[in-house]
């Protein structure tokens, strides 16, 4: 994110502006640190002789002229990235012609020199208002226009825009004026319909490239030329083509723009990004090595949730930021619905929503920058820490709720009037309260209010007294802690299940509104206790829920393994894990449910959730005094379900990656080095690029490998992939002269994004946590000059990653408050800065209440 635009001078500048369009021309033949970059912007004025800005970050400004008139290139702010515009007319034509620089972080536009075959690759990140790092522009979200783009690019390159190519000449050569090319081609491309300047996109490089088309609409999909032999066409463009289906069918409204390019990019920061009709994705989407099928549906869900955006975002788009969650909550929601109804994956999409997706919203909606889904962002600074499991998951699941509540037709004809009354415009939450309440007969001004406009997550627990095995009272009791004291109405269902010939069997499901502090069951009453109640079965609002003692015992005791369905056991899986992280249970209670049932699960996404949180909890929230016990309990277990997964499976690959990053004894490391060297590989297990990569780093962290048998594996795998693990490997070396050589790296600032974060991986290794002692200091000495002076990408990725999370000590904590008193630094980084404090202070009380259970 470049400057730092404020919500009134946003709404100032959207008062006094309508822009019409951008013509801009890049010439990128000219070597790699710098591009030509001329925007010609046309717009109007609603007060003629009022002056404004345009935004322009980074650049070398060589010439503006406003209305004929040249304009002094000195008045440019390079600090701000701001160049003031005086005395407009009624109608006004802007020429801005500024060199611009290539970015190494993912923001703008972002240079990559591929290590295989040295091949250079370009792509923009322009949200949330990095595109006039790549060309001078009004970058906010409701000064929408037409976007035409022309290119000069190398001649064996392909270049891609939001519109489709309208013309492309090839050059016999080109000089510029930093230098030229032999053969260069001038692409033109065709005018966008009225778009925001953060989904304009230009991705450009030798790409390889497979083409398709569906229902009339042209399909592409781009990867680097080294990775074209990877990328799976067949199964992203079945399901894109279900996606459109889909979503033609509900939205009722056909996809907006001429053609579909999915474009998998290097060293890109976020999971995908919704440019109109130009859409980018993390190449680590593009499968070299093996994965399971979770990372296959992840993949198709990122998929449909960036399809979704081409009408949630880019054809109706938010007005400010404070309405992030207009796009992000419902791309979330019915790219799950889409997932569930239009994919090979079906139901169990919700599965992998109650225990991913769920579990995100609750943890972040914990935190003491917890906010409401609809918040308040009063400038870029403030929305740019906003992208997290509030505005996505949470407005997610509490869209889930609505459906329940107004039902999912009422909902789609909602949504289709917003569409149609607010095609290619800006909208605001109450624009789509007013759609939903004309199609759905409800007022949804108190559901607005509980839901969306407050913040936290109630907790539901069963209240009940038995006589005779059978209960005589059943109540569901709502809890909000005195901070934020909202009780809200949910609707919920309460599954009781007993054990039926071995299996968790659901016997009775009664459907109810929770409403206040204590809702009582009468249909209960009566009724045989079960050994396990449910609260919230079939997952139907937004709510941690609690397991009473019986039922927790149940799923304990290997009652976890007994369920036939998966959506009512990935709920108990959050139950439990919840009440881990909020010291209802003890860690070596979780870990052993973890033991009893992990062997049983199916559902391969749950599973490899369950198995992160379980080395989670024996690494940060484990007594100190049990923690090397419960550690081998995780690995003797896991160690065992390898051996036993089915060859081949992706279970059998599941175990394995968990196994690894809790080997830690003589007997595991043998193990794991076996595998690595070939000669103890269980039967059907492929030991590919990136598995040898996760071995590799369990032995240097081991000591068993080191900076020699790092550089050799690189030589064996010089690629992208292999340039961060490889980082990752170093930072990794269980010594105080590599963690020192790391910690110099990561805070120098030349690191590449992707580099960057590996080696602020290896170096906060779990198991070397007495290495990192001194690197408390230097973190709180080092993080406000980051984020002062790097870009927010690097500075948050240091200030989330490198945060002594792993020093679970009150010591932490207060040197946490004792750098936000000194420093009052500015608020998005005093979020960050609170967030990592809080994090500790729970491990801190989860540890007492594992230590108190021994």
């Amino acid at each position: 994110m470049a400057g730092n635009l404020t919500r009134d001078e946003a709404r100032e500048r959207a008062r006094l502006l309508t822009v019409e369009s951008y013509d801009v021309a890049l010439d990128l033949t000219e070597g790699d640190e710098r591009f030509e970059s001329v925007t010609t912007v046309r717009f109007t004025s609603t007060s003629p002789g009022a002056s404004t800005f345009i935004d322009l970050h980074g650049a070398n400004v060589r010439k503006v002229t406003l209305n004929g008139v040249d304009l002094d290139v000195s008045a440019y702010d390079a600090e701000k990235g701001r160049f003031p515009l005086p005395s407009l007319a009624e109608s006004n034509e802007l020429l801005v012609d500024a060199d611009c620089s290539y970015m190494r972080t993912g923001e703008g536009l972002h240079r990559f020199v591929d290590p295989v075959d040295q091949k250079v690759y370009l792509h923009s990140q322009f949200e949330t208002a990095d595109a006039h790092r790549m060309y001078a522009c009004f970058d906010q979200p409701d000064l929408k226009a037409v976007f035409q783009l022309t290119v000069l690019a190398p001649a064996d390159w392909e270049v891609v825009s939001n519109g489709a190519a309208a013309k492309v000449e090839d050059l016999d050569g080109h000089s510029g004026r930093h230098g030229g090319v032999e053969a260069a081609r001038r692409w033109e491309f065709e005018a966008t319909p009225v778009i925001s300047t953060y989904i304009t996109a230009l991705v450009a490089g030798p790409y390889y490239k497979v083409t398709s088309e569906h229902d009339g609409i042209p399909l592409g999909l781009y990867c680097r030329a080294s990775l074209g032999e990877h990328l799976d066409a067949d199964n992203l463009f079945e399901v894109t083509r279900q996606g459109f289906d889909f979503f033609h069918r509900v939205f009722g409204v056909r996809y907006p723009f001429t053609k579909y390019d999915q474009l998998f990019v290097p060293e890109f920061n976020a999971g995908a990004m919704e440019n109109a009709g130009c859409v980018t994705f993390l190449e680590d989407y593009v499968f070299r090595s093996r994965v399971t099928d979770a990372v296959v549906e992840r993949r198709a869900e990122t998929i449909l949730h960036e399809m979704a955006h081409m009408w949630f975002g880019d054809l109706v788009t938010m007005r400010w930021w404070d309405d992030l969650w207009l796009n992000e909550s419902f791309a979330t929601y019915v790219s799950v619905l889409a997932q569930a109804e239009a994919t090979r994956w079906g139901n169990g999409a919700w599965t992998t929503f109650a225990n991913v997706e769920k579990s995100w919203a609750y943890r972040q909606d914990q935190l003491p920058s917890t906010h409401p889904i609809a918040a308040d962002i009063p400038d870029m600074q403030a929305v740019e820490v906003n992208f997290d499991g509030i505005t996505y998951a949470k407005g997610a699941s509490v869209l889930k709720q609505l459906v329940a509540y107004v039902g999912l037709d009422n909902f789609l004809a909602g949504v289709r009037d917003y569409f149609a009354e607010h095609a290619w415009g800006n909208t605001e939450l109450k624009d789509l309260l007013a759609a939903l309440e004309r199609t759905s007969g409800r007022d949804l001004s108190s559901w607005s209010k509980e839901w969306l406009e407050t913040a936290w997550v109630n907790t539901l627990r069963p209240s009940f007294e038995v006589s005779d095995g059978r209960f005589t009272s059943f109540e569901v009791l709502q809890e909000a802690p005195a901070d934020y004291p909202t009780l809200r109405s949910h609707r919920i269902a309460i599954g009781l299940y007993s054990l039926v010939d071995g299996v968790l069997t659901r016997t009775k499901r009664v459907e109810l509104d929770v409403v206040g502090a204590r809702t009582s069951v009468a249909e209960l009453v009566g009724a045989e206790q079960p050994d396990l109640v449910l609260l919230n079965d079939d997952d139907l609002t937004y709510a941690k829920i609690r397991l009473d003692e019986r039922s927790l015992r149940t799923l304990v005791e290997g009652g976890i393994a007994a369920f036939t369905d998966s959506l009512p056991r990935a709920l108990c899986w959050s139950a439990a894990w919840d009440m881990t992280r909020d010291g209802e249970m003890s860690t070596r209670d979780y870990v052993r449910l973890v033991i009893s049932g992990a062997g049983t699960v199916s559902d391969i996404t749950v599973l490899q959730a369950v198995l992160r949180q379980a080395r989670q909890s024996v690494q940060q929230y484990a007594d100190p005094a049990w923690q090397a016990e419960g550690q081998a309990l995780l690995a003797a277990e896991l160690r065992s379900l390898l051996g036993s997964a089915a060859p081949g499976s992706d279970h059998q690959l599941a175990f394995l990656q968990a196994f690894a990053p809790v080997a830690v004894s003589a007997a595991d490391l043998d193990l794991v080095q076996a595998i690595l060297d070939g000669t103890g590989v269980p039967e059907g297990l492929t030991v590919d690029a990136d598995l040898r990569w996760t071995l590799v780093a369990a032995l240097v962290s081991g000591g068993r490998l080191d900076e020699a048998d790092i550089e050799a594996e690189l030589r064996r795998d010089p690629t992208a992939t292999g340039e961060r693990s490889a980082a990752l490997c170093r930072a990794a070396i269980p010594t105080a002269e590599a963690k020192a050589a790391a910690w110099a790296r990561i805070v120098g600032g030349e690191l590449a994004n992707h580099i960057a974060r590996s080696t602020i991986a290896g170096f906060q290794d779990p198991h070397h946590t007495g290495l990192l002692e001194p690197y408390r200091e230097k973190y709180f000495a080092e993080v406000g000059r980051v984020y002062q002076e790097w870009t927010f990408e690097k500075a948050s990725t240091f200030a989330v990653g490198c945060f002594p999370t792993l020093l679970i000590e009150p010591a932490t904590v207060q040197a946490a408050q004792d750098f936000l008193a000194a420093e009052q630094p500015p608020q998005a980084l005093r979020r960050l800065i609170l967030e990592g404090a809080d994090g500790v202070s729970r491990a801190l009380r989860n540890r007492e209440t594992d230590a108190a259970s021994a």
